[in-house]
């Protein structure tokens, strides 16, 4: 763990953040953003100075999309497949990110792949976050038809994080109905978990939604470029929408 102050206190002692590959893109339609890569980097290291352990699961959409890989006629498993890969890319960009800043952090991959990342062994991860190292999780459950946001509510519950935080490019929580669409949408501060499968938002998979219900997982959904959001939300600071069963 970073020696340094923080002028935050952790609310969450442990979090799995799931971010999207778009969010990784900023504003481009493709490929990484360098200023967003740097200010996630720095947001998660405050995070972790405010007594955090992190976790990371990253998406691979700002590369590879496999809806419309299944479009060109495309086998749905290869398509997924090649999404994994995408995860890679955007996982060792972080870890770059992320070391260039002084966090030391370590990448395991649900796939083979040794040159650049350990196996995921979640007893292994769990004692990477206990010496103060960041985690990052690539290439998804390692299984196609599988998304990662089922794969962040699944790495959430093997290394008892207590809080699942969403990361989304430009939507800053849950609605009742799409707000690009509505202007009049409302926002929802609070829901549970049967609610939010309910309503069935498009920024989470109902396979992920019902394995945080199973198991009681908190969920927060927000915008990645809130200033400080990651921190902020860390801290207990009611930013997006909390979906929680229990207060």
């Amino acid at each position: 763990m970073p020696k340094s102050q923080s002028s935050v206190t952790a609310k969450y002692q442990r979090a799995l953040l799931k971010i999207s590959g778009e969010a990784l893109a900023g504003n481009e339609s493709f490929g990484i953003d360098p200023a967003i890569l740097t200010s996630l980097a720095k947001q998660i290291q405050n995070a972790q100075m405010a007594g955090a352990e992190i976790a990371i699961v990253v998406g691979g959409g700002n590369i590879w999309r496999g809806v419309t890989a299944r479009a060109w006629g495309m086998d749905r498993a290869a398509g997924d497949y090649a999404g994994m890969l995408a995860t890679m890319i955007n996982a060792i960009a972080l870890q770059d990110a992320l070391e260039r800043e002084g966090v030391v952090t370590r990448t395991q991959s649900a796939i083979t792949v040794h040159a650049v990342a350990e196996p995921t062994i979640r007893r292994r991860a769990m004692r990477h976050l206990e010496k103060g190292r960041v985690v990052i999780f690539a290439a998804g459950t390692g299984n196609p038809y599988m998304t990662t946001d089922t794969a962040a509510a699944l790495r959430a519950l093997e290394i008892g994080a207590k809080v699942l935080l969403m990361a989304k490019n430009n939507v800053d929580g849950i609605y009742d109905t799409d707000p690009s669409k509505n202007p009049d949408a409302r926002k929802f501060t609070h829901l549970s978990h049967r609610e939010a499968l309910d309503i069935r938002p498009q920024v989470m998979d109902a396979t992920a939604f019902s394995l945080c219900l199973e198991n009681n997982l908190p969920i927060i959904v927000f915008n990645i470029q809130t200033d400080s959001g990651i921190e902020r939300v860390i801290s207990g600071e009611p930013l997006g929408t909390l979906v929680s069963t229990n207060d």
